[in-house]
């Protein structure tokens, strides 16, 4: 059974870093990639009918968007790297939607790119690096 590596994407240049490792270790282990797009998303907000109708057909596009500009391009890419490729968008906390993830698919690695935030930023609102270091069962890979 081969191993699977997780990569989370973001359409940013860090992303696209965090891929092109994480292509290379997939190569030396003869691994398949789960490119994988985050929507933040919390659904914990009060909202009525219509409200709720309109994040549903929002929700919609952001996957269509999420797939038309970030995974489906990148996984096009890949076509002749002779790597198994799936991609998977979902919505919620970042970390958390990540490390659901990686247990569900039973990958062996995360891959991600570090965001250029500052010291003050991260501590005041938080990381999304930082909550997976802190909640990932398997090893993640942070690439600057």
């Amino acid at each position: 059974m081969s191993q699977k590596i997780l990569v989370a994407l973001d359409g940013s240049a860090g992303g696209k870093r965090a891929l092109e490792a994480a292509v290379k270790h997939a190569k030396l282990t003869d691994s398949e990639l789960i490119l994988s797009y985050i929507i933040d998303w919390t659904p914990y907000s009060f909202h009525t009918p219509e409200e709720l109708e309109e994040r549903h057909q929002r929700r919609e596009s952001e996957i269509q968007r999420a797939n038309e500009s970030v995974l489906e391009p990148e996984s096009r890419a890949l076509k002749g790297s002779g790597l198994s490729i799936q991609t998977v968008v979902r919505h919620g906390k970042i970390a958390d939607t990540l490390v659901d993830i990686a247990s569900e698919f039973n990958v062996s690695q995360i891959y991600l790119g570090r965001l250029g935030e500052s010291r003050l930023h991260s501590m005041v609102f938080g990381s999304v690096t930082s909550a997976l270091l802190q909640n990932s069962k398997v090893p993640v890979t942070v690439v600057p």
